[in-house]
Parts: structure tokens; sequence; C-alpha cells
């Protein structure tokens, strides 16, 4: 039975199509692809070994650390490295950037991830993902990897991507040449082409946000949301809330039906300002993804790829989804801003 295009054959074939290509960079993908199979492995058998509940402690973000959190995280450390292809990892998980086991290879690659998005709805069995971002290093190889590597702006990004654990396990990534899908086939383990060249509708039906903030917001984004949930407002119904909490999997269900998702600056945590969402391990990979799909990115006033980071566990609002539903945030945003 053919079970169609693999994952590293369509890899390989993009490599194929780039004269100069080394298979650096199809190595460090593969490595991503096998450390998305060993946390899938562990989420699917999360309650039937003692991998659930809370690891006692708390991370870089003051965030519980949950069990699956750690597993995730080691194994990427792990895998990652171990490809040779790597000079530094950043996690969200942990402070400072993440060096390199001196028995590996160092490569010109650097990889910001989020080991286990959501993770605070692992107990309740709620969709979870992982989100990866890969940059090129911009110091002389023969250096060790520091904070240039890390701080660069999203649009140098040479490739970005997520894992949604769930009903079935998937991987989404771009290399900045349109955005695929692929599903894990458990009879086989592989990942198989399920999604080639996803378009994000112009316009959705559907607005992600924790409307438990409402009174936090700025004025622009209350009356946006107002105005969306107006059943004599100038759009044909009312649009349809659906949020889940776990950015990977709100995200993926608006890429392919449409929509907005949004995480405005608000002031209910006075230490998150500027929002709740990570910069370079969230924001970035995110909206490197929508943008190759068709849609847009912004924090309300800016495009979240031509941001200059300052910090590796930076926070930014995210705003983000069909283009012409985050066009009109912004005009709603514009306007309450004079």
């Amino acid at each position: 039975m053919d079970i169609g295009i693999t994952i590293f054959n369509h890899i390989l074939l993009n490599q194929k199509l780039n004269p100069g290509a080394t298979g650096a960079f199809t190595r460090l993908l593969m490595a991503i692809v096998v450390a998305a199979k060993v946390i899938q492995r562990d989420v699917a058998k999360a309650g039937l070994v003692d991998v659930l509940g809370r690891a006692g402690g708390i991370n870089v973000q003051g965030e519980e650390v949950q069990k699956l959190d750690e597993i995730a995280n080691e194994a990427l450390k792990r895998l990652l490295s171990a490809s040779g292809e790597v000079c530094t990892l950043i996690s969200e998980e942990e402070a400072d950037l993440i060096e390199i086991p001196r028995q590996y290879n160092r490569g010109n690659y650097l990889v910001h991830f989020d080991p286990l998005d959501g993770s605070s709805n692992i107990d309740a069995n709620v969709s979870i993902g992982t989100i990866f971002s890969i940059y090129r290093r911009v110091t002389p190889p023969e250096m060790d990897a520091d904070l240039k590597d890390a701080l660069q702006p999203g649009l140098r990004q040479v490739a970005a991507g997520y894992v949604v654990y769930g009903s079935s396990c998937m991987l989404v990534y771009s290399t900045g040449s349109g955005v695929h899908g692929f599903t894990l086939d458990p009879t086989v383990g592989e990942f198989i082409l399920s999604h080639p060249n996803i378009q994000v509708p112009t316009k959705g039906k559907i607005y992600s946000i924790n409307e438990g903030n409402y009174g936090y917001w700025d004025e622009g984004t209350r009356n946006y949301i107002e105005w969306l949930k107006d059943p004599n407002a100038n759009h044909p119904k009312p649009y349809t809330a659906r949020y889940i909490g776990s950015l990977v999997a709100d995200f993926h269900r608006n890429l392919l039906y449409g929509g907005i998702f949004l995480y405005p600056a608000d002031l209910r945590d006075p230490l998150k300002p500027k929002g709740k969402l990570r910069l370079m391990c969230e924001a970035n990979p995110m909206s490197f993804i929508m943008e190759q799909a068709g849609g847009l990115a912004t924090t309300g006033t800016e495009r979240v790829l031509e941001i200059q980071p300052t910090e590796i566990h930076q926070r930014v609002p995210l705003i983000i989804g069909s283009h012409d539903d985050v066009k009109l945030y912004q005009d709603f945003i514009a306007k309450a801003n004079g």
C-alpha cells in the first residue's frame, strides 16, 4: 500500500531544489521530527504511567513545571544536540542559552523552542503542542554562540513549525516556501503529507481570546470584540467564539478554518504589561507560518516579524490570523488611539 509522501522525502525534495544544500538543515529538521515522535509517545501514555502532574519546580516564566514539560524539554535538547547541527538552543523552560555538550559537533543553526505549549491543560487531556523556530547563526563558527545569535528578528527565521498532540499527531512547518502539514501514521511510525500548501482563508468567522481578561484590555480591543459579537454590526452574523487556551490548538484550528487569535497586552498582571506570549519561541514562529499561509500577525501596532528582540524571554501582544480580520483589528486600534 502506498503510504504517501513522508516528511523525510518532502524535506529531501526541498534539499535537492537547493543546489548549495549540504544536508545539515535536513538533519536538523529530522531531529525535530524524531523528538516529536518521542514526545507523542509519552503524551499518549499520560494516565498510564507517571507522567501527569506537577514536577515540583517553577520555570523561568514563573509557571509551575509539569512532568511532561521536563520530558519534552530533555528530549528536544538531547536530539537537537546530537544532530551536530546546532550551536546553541533556547528553551522556554530555561533562563539562559543552552550549551551544547562538548562531545557533539557544533553547527551553524540555533533553535528556539517551547517544548510543550499548553502544558497547564495536560491533566485535562486537552490538545497541547511543541513550537520551534530555526535561525542561522550570525557569529563566526569558531566562536561560542552568544546573544547576537539568539536575538534576531523573526524575519531571519529559516524555518518554523509546531506539533499538535491531539486526536492525531500533526506536524506543520515552513521553510519560507509555503506551509505543509503532516499527520503521524501510527501503523508505520511516519509523518505523512496530509495538508499540502496550507492557505488560511482571507476572512474567517472564529475569534479566539480569553474574555476573562476583558476588563484589563485597551479600548480598541474591547471595541473590536464588541463589534464581533454585535448582531447589528456590518457583518452577516456574529462571529463564533472558540478558545481552548492552548496556543498551538487555537492557532491550528484558525489556520485551517480562518479566523483570528488574540492575546493582547492587558493590565491583569503588573509583571506582564506587554502580554503573556513569548516573542522568540511562540509569536515569531507562529507569525512566520501564518504569513507564509497568507495571513497576518501583529502586536496591534507593528508587524511581529520586524520586532528587534532585546531579551530571549521577551513578551509581546499577539494578534494573528486571516488577513482581513487582523487588518480590521488594526483599524479599531488606530481609531481608539486617535
